[in-house]
């Protein structure tokens, strides 16, 4: 009854009929089985990690920005705490939807502290952090993978081409549950292009808006003049990690009620979703720390790790991640 009315007959925000989710389901855990491993292939832990920014310095730094990666650290400690406790639960589906959002707001908390130690800079939007990770970390090459996979544009040529790379020969796909590597490498790369060609859209439509597509006088990017003026933002707008989380979590917040939570199969397709999303925030909550350790210096570092360990009111330890 429920998938009937909402998928065929609508309802006010979308009266034509939402998404079916049966689609977007398997997508949506088979990338996160993926990111979790090739994490696991790259070895990710804070010793790996801290090698990796070795020849990273300590950063002068106002004490406010020093608190801000300190405070965005601790916050995504505590999101990371929440899905430890959610992997004990009996039921994938109670978890899965608060999952997602706990796993975004780590992946931005962590990669805020990131931007805030490089630069002293900060975002307070979504779209703001992702932009910022990505210019200040991942375009540096300052993230380890899979979380440096990126495009340089949105456009279609030049996306497709980097992705192939990435692909690296994979013949696995997105819908198929990854197992192996190769698996992965695939079904991360089909995310990837996936996500490349939804910002291409949807810059698309902040074009729309723009006063320089308003006066060529048209409707769509058919003209050549109109196509003219798309590739030019597309060239100017990369996407990277932060931005498909961004995404990722967009699909769990506002998509229709029954993703992640409708219908006889889901909770099977669900299984081990939850300890997915917690190994992949643990990887790059990891690498966030130990980019952190590298700009603030050893003694500060161990002076907030031993604070934590002593006065956290969650279950996760500091020292299990940071040390």
């Amino acid at each position: 009854m429920l998938y009937d009315r909402i998928i065929k007959q609508g309802t006010i925000n979308e009266p034509d009929g939402k998404p079916d989710p049966q689609f977007a389901l398997p997508s949506t855990v088979n990338w996160m089985r993926a990111l979790r491993i090739l994490a696991e292939d790259e070895g990710i832990d804070f010793g790996t990690a801290t090698a990796f920014y070795g020849k990273e310095g300590k950063r002068k730094m106002d004490i406010r920005v020093e608190n801000t990666v300190l405070e965005q650290l601790f916050l995504g400690l505590h999101h990371l705490s929440a899905l430890d406790q959610f992997r004990g639960g009996t039921t994938a589906a109670d978890y899965a939807r608060v999952g997602v959002l706990a796993w975004y707001y780590g992946i931005a908390n962590a990669a805020s502290a990131m931007t805030a130690a490089q630069s002293g800079s900060f975002q307070e939007d979504h779209a703001g952090t992702a932009r910022l990770w990505d210019e200040q970390i991942a375009s540096r090459d300052l993230a380890m993978a899979p979380f440096s996979w990126r495009v340089s544009s949105l456009v279609e040529k030049t996306y497709k081409a980097e992705v192939d790379a990435l692909r690296n020969g994979s013949t696995g796909k997105l819908q198929t549950r990854p197992v192996t590597k190769d698996d992965a490498l695939g079904a991360a790369a089909g995310y990837l292009s996936g996500s490349a060609k939804w910002y291409a859209w949807k810059t698309e439509e902040d074009l729309k808006g723009n006063r320089a597509f308003k006066e060529l006088g048209v409707s769509n990017f058919r003209s050549k003049d109109a196509r003219a003026l798309r590739d030019e933002w597309f060239k100017r707008r990369s996407m990277g990690f932060v931005h498909q989380a961004a995404r990722y979590r967009g699909k769990a917040n506002y998509r229709e009620a029954l993703f992640l939570a409708y219908g006889s199969g889901t909770e099977t397709i669900l299984s081990g979703y939850v300890e997915d999303l917690h190994a992949v925030l643990k990887a790059f909550l990891t690498m966030a720390g130990a980019f952190a350790r590298r700009k603030l210096g050893k003694d500060l570092w161990s002076e907030f790790v031993a604070d934590v360990e002593a006065k956290k009111a969650f279950t996760t330890r500091a020292g299990e991640i940071w040390t």
